[in-house]
């Protein structure tokens, strides 16, 4: 699949064709307050190939690296954030937290996998570890992107830290979904390949990560399900298969699903699966106030994955919340070890 992905890049490069990803917005509201995200969707995904005069792109920072220079510097990008992970914690089971934002058109994703590299380890602990991909202009010399072949060499290299059989690796995507169950990857005028359900499985089987909790954040993510469940494995979706998601948009600061998992429930509970279920309510309380149609998050909580989870929270009670704020500015490097 990746392979016919690369051939059709290369052809389309070849002859200048761009092709945009569409977004619908059924639903669009205004501006959000502090307690409710924006709603909007999006639905159908494309490869964006670069355009002919790739500076032209306002959203390119003017000073920032060429794109060349910005592939060149991807494999010590993702070296120096795996260095940068903080010391395993032994004796019990740790949690690896890998945040990847996919579209750098809206700053609602890098939002979310900021807020999350702060929340996991100042909420969670010392055994606790995060790890951020991400596209987005403000961050383009600090974070490695959020692509395919940065996704599987930083698993690469999790796989060389992680004690396998204890361990336990998290994946938090956040991004547009399409309805053939595609998420954007997109860093314009890169042409980065877009990951779909089943790639995203096939990555995870090339890597023997025995535990795993993977959250799909995006329109049409319950496709998700089917390809990634397994034994030791929970998986979260912020939607049904064939359901949007909302709250993504330049008007919005965090996603619906962002906020009430993320910023809500895992501010009242270290248990993924009750946060999943204090979200669910929240996200259809929205909806309905929004006369939305339900998105209807998706779980499906693979044999042996709870009893870990509780082995590695440990009895230990959670630190004291931590605040959502939107990212602004570039992005130092998070996470640095002592």
């Amino acid at each position: 699949m990746r392979a016919l992905l690369i051939a059709l890049l290369a052809f389309v490069a070849g002859i200048g064709l761009t092709v945009l990803w569409q977004p619908a917005s059924p639903g669009a509201k205004p501006a959000p307050t502090a307690a409710t995200p924006a709603a909007t969707s999006t639905a159908s995904a494309a490869v964006a190939p670069a355009p002919v005069d790739a500076m032209a792109d306002d959203r390119w920072p003017a000073g920032g690296p060429s794109p060349e220079q910005l592939i060149y510097a991807q494999p010590q990008l993702v070296r120096n954030a795996l260095a940068q992970l903080t010391p395993r914690v032994d004796g019990r089971p740790n949690l690896y937290l890998v945040a990847f934002a996919g579209d750098a058109g809206e700053d609602v994703f890098r939002n979310e996998v900021e807020y999350a590299t702060r929340l996991f380890p100042a909420r969670f602990g010392a055994a606790t570890h995060t790890l951020v991909l991400e596209n987005n202009p403000a961050s383009l010399g600090t974070r490695p992107l959020a692509s395919w072949s940065n996704l599987e060499a930083t698993l690469d290299g999790l796989a060389r830290i992680m004690h396998p059989d204890e361990d336990i690796l998290m994946l938090y995507l956040t991004s547009h979904g399409s309805e053939d169950h595609y998420l954007l990857v997109d860093m314009d005028p890169l042409p980065l390949d877009q990951i779909g359900a089943n790639d995203l499985a096939d990555i995870l089987r090339e890597h023997a990560f025995r535990w795993k909790v993977v959250v799909v954040n995006a329109c049409y993510s319950g496709g998700f399900v089917s390809p990634l469940q397994g034994d030791g494995t929970l998986v979260i979706t912020a939607a049904r298969s064939d359901r949007s998601s909302f709250g993504c948009g330049s008007d919005s600061d965090i996603t619906y699903f962002g906020k009430a998992w993320l910023v809500d429930a895992l501010n009242r509970t270290d248990n993924f699966i009750d946060a999943f279920q204090r979200a669910s309510r929240t996200i259809a309380g929205w909806e309905h106030q929004d006369k939305l149609t339900p998105s209807e998050p998706q779980i499906d909580v693979g044999r042996g994955i709870a009893a870990q989870l509780a082995r590695w929270r440990g009895g230990s009670e959670p630190a004291a919340t931590v605040p959502f704020a939107p990212a602004t500015g570039p992005t130092a490097p998070a996470n640095m070890a002592q």
